[in-house]
């Protein structure tokens, strides 16, 4: 077994990294989906006719639990060394769980203000049907933030960590 770092082995450190990837999407799509489809339910009382424009304001928060899941996928099946996760070393798995924090944390913060972001949007569509392309660009702004912090996270992990511990024989 190798060294472990801060009391962690490097297995750990990398599976810590990895749930709080998934809790935080997971944790703030369900928050940001709840406010929006609390409105949503309200407006569909009156105007059932609305459902299929309204939806995809309610799922949009959703996709930063689906980032959160992809990072710890990549964590789990495609981070193992080849030696296997035994032989990660502690300070190893602790970049790992460093490179999960930007999914963990802005996926959490941006689902919620999707959510909330989706909720000011609604009206537009409670109004005026014809305006579902525009009240979607609004929530869908906050989603760049999200696909960012996925895409730090994918380059810190295979640009920077992966090629780092196989040039070392990991």
């Amino acid at each position: 077994m190798n060294a472990t770092f801060g009391g962690l082995s490097g297995v750990h450190w990398a599976l810590l990294g990895a749930a709080l990837a998934v809790i935080g999407g997971g944790s703030g799509s369900s928050m940001g989906i709840t406010y929006i489809a609390n409105v949503a339910g309200g407006i569909l009382t009156d105007m059932p006719d609305l459902f299929g424009p309204l939806l995809p304001l309610v799922v949009i928060p959703g996709t930063q639990g689906i980032y959160g899941f992809i990072t710890g996928v990549l964590v789990a099946f495609v981070m193992k060394p080849s030696s296997g996760w035994e032989a990660l070393p502690g300070w190893v798995g602790f970049q790992i769980f460093f490179a999960c924090l930007p999914v963990a944390f802005v996926c959490c913060i941006s689902a919620i203000y999707q959510g909330l972001t989706s909720v000011g949007a609604a009206p537009m569509v409670a109004k005026r049907r014809e305006e579902m392309g525009r009240a979607l660009v609004l929530p869908a702004l906050v989603e760049t933030y999200a696909v960012l912090s996925l895409i730090v996270t994918i380059i810190y992990l295979f640009v920077v960590i992966r090629p780092l511990y196989t040039s070392l024989g990991i």
